[in-house]
């Protein structure tokens, strides 16, 4: 076997890892926008999480931490998704409230079949919102679509599960 020494000026694959695929402005702000989405939705889950009450509030507690979950898991995938395309995510609390789609509940106690209408509008606003920018996603970055296309589905399932909390045959 030849030497497998390597001199100074060679490179592997592995050394040059941060010389790859450089994400355009739109795929940059694309997944912004979505990671804000996603960070407002953990909080409005919480939110609503910790001042639920009334009929059926312990599966519903229960619940909107599964969405949480989603959420968290589903921001920090994007914002590395980002940081892997040389995009900088941007988490800020400022940021967040100034670009949020998503309503903001009361800061009071809220009615379960209250509590149900708030995180179905605030998952379908989000999913709204990925739907919005998969195209211009996709064009840009077919494996970052594919991310989106999994928290579509995991955030419009949860979006059934709790809408079915108050729905009537």
């Amino acid at each position: 076997m030849a030497n497998s020494k390597k001199t100074p000026a060679q490179k592997t694959d592995r050394e040059n890892a941060e010389n790859g695929f450089v994400a355009p402005e739109v795929l940059r702000d694309s997944l912004q926008t979505v990671l804000v989405q996603l960070l407002d939705l953990q909080l409005v889950g919480k939110q609503i999480h910790w001042n639920v009450v009334g009929p059926n509030f312990r599966d519903l507690h229960q619940n909107l931490d599964e969405i949480v979950d989603i959420a968290r898991r589903g921001s920090d995938e994007i914002a590395e998704r980002m940081r892997a395309l040389h995009a900088t995510p941007d988490g800020l609390a400022a940021t967040v409230t100034k670009y949020t789609k998503l309503e903001q509940p009361v800061n009071t106690e809220i009615l379960t079949t209250n509590a149900v209408d708030m995180v179905v509008k605030a998952l379908q606003t989000t999913v709204g919102v990925m739907r919005e920018v998969h195209d211009p996603v996709d064009e840009a970055d077919p494996t970052t679509a594919d991310i989106l296309h999994q928290y579509i589905a995991d955030l419009e399932q949860q979006a059934w599960f709790i809408s079915a909390e108050t729905r009537k045959p």
